[in-house]
């Protein structure tokens, strides 16, 4: 019984109430179901299935038709079905496989069964004038329609082919766990569940607005849907039933982030009171003005930091808007309050940006600023953990290394970080954790310069409060974006030896669909080598994720200079390096990446006074979400917008990153297909949380369980 004593850890966020069936669904272990031994209950496990309750909410990714026979004669190469037909001739074939083909036919037409794997007794039942019923894939074969492997079964005379009441599901599984055995697990849930029905956790009120189905109703139509469902809405995940759990899964994520905004809230925070004297140095010292949009923000954050709870602050923007300087006003108040802050960004080189930018801000005012990364030597990072565990107005700039076991801070009180879509939110809760000092917890500022769509806000950042700068700088010019194939690559470069010669700089950015920092390393390295060839006249540098620090640095530093006018590049460089004279980029095999990550990559151009271009080059042939693709961002250098496209493009799993945030492993629903449901799962959150208090643990538990650790908050 251990994983119900695991789900009462969460009680704390909430009184829990459900009716007793509810708790005996999500208290009884799933071995106590027949045929589940301890072996089978650790492959369950696998898949989070530890209860009977899950079991119940373990749902089918996609279905098989097997409630009606097809005609051979009308069948289509990728039609799943079953057919029913005698076996005209059964064969041995030799060649690179040996194969064993039967030829089956109904009167309407005839298809090829192969067996790449059988055995002598399976080749003597497969003979000539048997009936026999097949369920499979029809594939097109090298002369007429094949079933490679399909699922049969031999028909006595007379016999009539025994076909499924219902369509079969297919669930999402793991190694060593079938189908079959699967369908028998959720078919004793079924007959549990009649007779120990979940608790309807909705409102009657709701699903009668919405026109959705009981939640009982739900999960017997989504586990066995009767043969006359529509197997286009099952397809596409339309149908009501499915729609009923989608909308229970959204509100369930919806009200855990907020519950856990709450219990945030609960907690006390230094209120960081200053008189503003370090603020107005900086701003004094800058060389540009703050835009209107930079000081709205600024004025939120600065409230914030003012109250005695921990800020959970979300500020957007698009590239080039200016986010930085109102984080760097932000740590101003916190230091002059006299504590610390520390900065976390996602990659060593966005994290050196931070440093070089931070220090020649903050070193004029006398205010330490520190480093921290895990490529760090023994004695340096001995050196800078002491200088963290002591110095106690200052400045710690690092990555994920700020979080780590033995980094212990002085005086923590604000916790800035950047890019947060590629940490997960334990990782930002870590980190938090570490200023816990005296009953207090540190204010958090988290920045993105990926703009999000306000229905993955809602959902996936429903614990901050968000600010936008909606607002670039005064004087800075679109990006001109162009798309050509690579066949014409040479007069791409023709563009960028004209460019380099008139004094401009420019990006060269290498992709891979392999994800290998060794492989892109390797691209960036053979393109730096060719370009230097072709461009003996201009100075080729390159930087990619696997260089030392050092070398990194140095190369930027001397591409900053304009000592390099060509850098060749990985998507390292996608966030954070800011070289205003840098008005050319080529990105490489462009189709691969997503529209954020492009237009990410596009903004490290146009930062200065020139006119600057960004050429998309890809391998073609395009498909016809690639076109889209790079058409959006042709046409288009509105992030928002841009982010909007790529979410109903890709999904909110690429917009994200769904291995980094932890948080969008759904079961069912969908961010982009679902978004009309979100004003309806607001507002039955804020009415849960108002009047039904006690519904909300059992939402929780039943579709996250232990998905989120809310012992750390």
């Amino acid at each position: 019984m251990s994983v119900p004593g695991e789900r009462q850890r969460h009680a704390s966020l909430g009184s829990v109430g459900s009716t007793a069936a509810e708790e005996w669904l999500a208290a009884t272990p799933i071995a106590e179901l027949h045929g589940v031994g301890s072996r089978m209950a650790a492959r369950l496990a696998r898949l989070g299935i530890h209860t009977v309750q899950d079991a119940l909410f373990h749902l089918p990714s996609r279905y098989q038709d097997r409630t009606r026979v097809q005609p051979i004669g009308s069948l289509r190469t990728g039609d799943e079905v079953v057919i029913v037909g005698e076996i005209t001739h059964t064969r041995l074939r030799y060649g690179r496989r040996r194969s064993l083909l039967s030829t089956v036919r109904d009167g309407t037409g005839s298809i090829t069964l192969r067996f790449f794997h059988f055995s002598a007794a399976q080749q003597a039942g497969l003979e000539t004038g048997r009936r026999i019923r097949c369920y499979g894939e029809a594939r097109r074969g090298t002369s007429s329609l094949e079933m490679v492997h399909p699922e049969y079964r031999l028909m006595e005379p007379g016999e009539t082919p025994v076909l499924d009441s219902t369509l079969t599901p297919v669930y999402p599984t793991t190694e060593g766990l079938h189908q079959l055995r699967l369908r028998r697990i959720t078919d004793q849930a079924l007959e549990l569940l009649d007779r120990q029905p979940p608790a309807e956790l909705l409102p009657e009120p709701l699903l009668e607005t919405l026109g959705l189905p009981t939640l009982l109703d739900a999960l017997r139509v989504v586990h066995r849907p009767p043969p006359e469902t529509s197997s286009r809405e099952l397809a596409v995940g339309t149908h009501p039933a499915q729609q009923r759990l989608a909308f229970e899964e959204l509100l369930a994520h919806h009200l855990s982030l907020r519950m856990l905004r709450s219990r945030v809230q609960s907690h006390s925070a230094p209120a960081l009171r200053s008189g503003g004297h370090l603020r107005q140095r900086l701003l004094d010292s800058l060389p540009f003005r703050l835009t209107g949009a930079q000081h709205r923000v600024g004025e939120e954050v600065g409230a914030d930091l003012e109250k005695p709870c921990p800020m959970q602050r979300l500020i957007q923007g698009d590239v080039g808007s200016g986010k930085t300087v109102v984080a760097a006003l932000a740590a101003l108040q916190a230091i002059e309050a006299g504590y610390q802050v520390a900065v976390m960004a996602p990659t060593e080189l966005l994290a050196e940006q931070h440093l070089r930018t931070f220090s020649q801000w903050f070193e004029p005012l006398a205010v330490p600023v520190l480093w921290l990364s895990g490529r760090l030597g023994l004695r340096q990072r001995r050196m800078q953990l002491a200088r963290i565990s002591e110095v106690g107005a200052s400045l710690v700039v690092g990555t994920h290394a700020l979080f780590q076991q033995e980094v212990a801070f002085a005086r923590l009180a604000l916790v800035i970080i950047d890019e947060q879509h590629r940490f997960g939110v334990h990782q930002r809760l870590a980190l938090r954790d570490k200023g816990q000092r005296d009953g207090n917890h540190p204010h958090q500022l988290i920045m993105t310069a990926t703009p999000i769509p306000r229905t993955l806000t809602m959902t996936v950042y429903a614990d901050l409060d968000t600010s936008v700068i909606d607002q670039l700088p005064l004087g800075r010019e679109p990006v001109e974006t162009v798309v050509v194939p690579d066949s014409r690559r040479e007069e791409v470069i023709e563009r960028l030896r004209t460019a380099c010669a008139a004094g401009r700089q420019a990006y060269w950015v290498c992709t891979l669909i392999d994800e290998s920092e060794a492989l892109q390393a390797q691209a960036a390295s053979e393109t730096a080598a060719r370009l230097r060839e072709t461009l003996p006249e201009q100075v080729v540098g390159l930087v990619h994720g696997r260089m030392k620090p050092g070398e990194k640095e140095a190369t930027m530093d001397a591409f900053k200079s304009g000592s390099i006018n060509l850098l060749v590049a990985t998507t390292v460089v996608e966030v954070g390096v800011d070289v205003p004279r840098a008005s050319l980029m080529v990105i490489e095999n462009a189709e691969r990446l997503g529209l954020a990550q492009l237009h990410q990559l596009r903004g490290r151009v146009g930062r200065g006074v020139d006119k600057s271009s960004c050429l998309l080059m890809y391998h073609g042939p395009l498909t016809k979400q690639a076109r889209a693709r790079l058409a959006v961002l042709r046409d288009s250098n509105d992030g928002f917008a841009i982010a909007q496209r790529d979410l109903e493009l890709r999904g909110p799993g690429e917009v994200l990153g769904t291995r980094q945030t932890g948080m969008l492993q759904f079961r069912i629903a969908d961010l982009s297909r679902d978004r009309s449901l979100f004003p309806a799962v607001e507002k039955v959150a804020g009415a849960l949380l108002a009047h039904h208090r006690q519904r909300l643990m059992p939402l929780v538990n039943r579709w996250i369980g232990n998905g989120l650790n809310y012992e750390t908050v």
